[in-house]
């Protein structure tokens, strides 16, 4: 393989340059990167950046070392694949390749209307909300999901008048469920922050947002936080499989319109919808540790050798002072079991189906998280009523 081409420049990205040189690859490696900015890593964004902690998050990558083209602030633009290999149309010019990898990522969802409203994805996005986080300012969030509970914590931090506006009934109702969700309603009042539920936007306005019941939430800035969208577009006409994201098969080869997969294409990172052998369904995960970890097996096929990719999901969340991680996937669970009171300072939830763990939330208790982890990958079975006290380990619920 002579020539490889990289599209994207966030974690994904990064990660599959280093490891397709640290699995063999000799020849020649760019990276398309649409921001100006060398690749860095989006998580701190709504955290640490936000916070004033710090103001730059660039990722530590040696790119002399990794003799890496880098193309920053140009986009692809299009993708004519050929029986073997094929050429990335670009704002650089015409990019042909033997292998490409598909890490474009995604794009922010954006509120209908004319007024303007902010979104956090890009180290940009993320210096110039911080500068409006000022004293008092009056800041509407859009969204209680993951990434406005975060910019909330800083604004209220800061100082802001913070009013949270949320479709659904609870926070988090998307990501996972009602009754777990509202578990983390009380946070936003203990914080200083308004939380609106059950709120229908119909339009950013000059100086707000105008409500689908005729109402209005006066704001100084509107943030919207309602999710994310693959970048798709310059996939239109390639002849590729686009469901919700780029399919791909288990090993991160993408899938063409008639299923059969291309050993000289991978998607990887928030575009790839790839096959989880474990869920029986493709997924679409767009967190931080699967664009960490997914390069490597998305590499080693690219350069035909054999991996499969079928980790159990895993996303993380620093929101009101407290620590929320989640792993596994909780789709179609039968039931949901506390594990400790969500008053307290720690405590965690757990979906199951039978005696199977499927997932867990938990809130500061990390231990539970890398032990309950390790038994959802395993599928080992579990004993409900041990795995609802919080004084025994999770290792130590498993059925012998």
């Amino acid at each position: 393989m002579d020539r490889v081409i990289v599209v994207g420049g966030g974690l994904a990205g990064v990660r599959a340059v280093e490891a397709l040189r640290a699995r063999g690859h000799t020849g020649a490696l760019t990276l398309v990167s649409a921001e100006r900015h060398r690749p860095y890593d989006r998580p701190p964004l709504s955290k640490a950046v936000l916070a004033g902690d710090t103001d730059d998050t660039t990722v530590d990558a040696d790119w002399d070392a990794l003799r890496c083209d880098l193309l920053l602030g140009e986009r692809a633009t299009g993708l004519r694949p050929g029986a073997r290999g094929g050429v990335v149309t670009s704002t650089a010019g015409d990019l042909p390749f033997d292998g490409l990898v598909i890490a474009t990522g995604a794009a922010p969802i954006r509120l209908p209307g004319d007024g303007r409203q902010r979104v956090l994805r890009t180290i940009d996005d993320a210096r110039g909300l911080r500068a409006a986080l000022t004293p008092g300012a009056r800041i509407v969030i859009v969204g209680a999901g993951w990434i406005g509970a975060e910019v909330a914590t800083a604004a209220a931090h800061r100082g802001c008048a913070v009013t949270v506006a949320e479709a659904a009934d609870t926070p988090l109702a998307g990501a996972l469920g009602p009754e777990a969700g509202a578990l983390t309603a009380p946070w936003y009042a203990e914080a200083g922050v308004g939380l609106r539920t059950g709120v229908k936007v119909a339009a950013v306005e000059d100086g707000g947002l105008a409500l689908a019941d005729g109402g209005r939430i006066e704001a100084d800035e509107v943030v919207a936080g309602i999710g994310v969208r693959p970048v798709l577009d310059w996939l239109e006409g390639s002849g590729l499989l686009l469901e919700r994201g780029v399919a791909t098969d288990a090993s991160f080869r993408v899938l063409t319109q008639d299923g059969a997969p291309r050993p000289d294409i991978v998607a990887v990172g928030d575009c790839a919808a790839w096959w989880s052998g474990r869920y029986g369904r493709r997924l679409l995960v767009e967190h931080w540790d699967t664009a960490l970890n997914a390069p490597e097996t998305a590499a080693a096929t690219l350069l035909g050798q054999d991996a499969v990719y079928d980790a159990v999901p895993y996303f993380w969340s620093e929101q009101f002072g407290r620590m929320v991680q989640y792993a596994g996937g909780h789709t179609g669970s039968e039931r949901i079991v506390h594990r400790g009171d969500p008053a307290g300072a720690g405590w965690a939830v757990a979906w199951l189906t039978g005696d199977r763990l499927d997932a867990i939330l938990t809130v500061n208790r990390p231990r539970d998280l890398v032990q309950a982890r390790r038994v959802i990958a395993a599928r080992t079975p579990v004993d409900p009523s041990a795995l609802a006290d919080p004084g025994v380990p999770v290792r130590q619920a498993v059925r012998a």
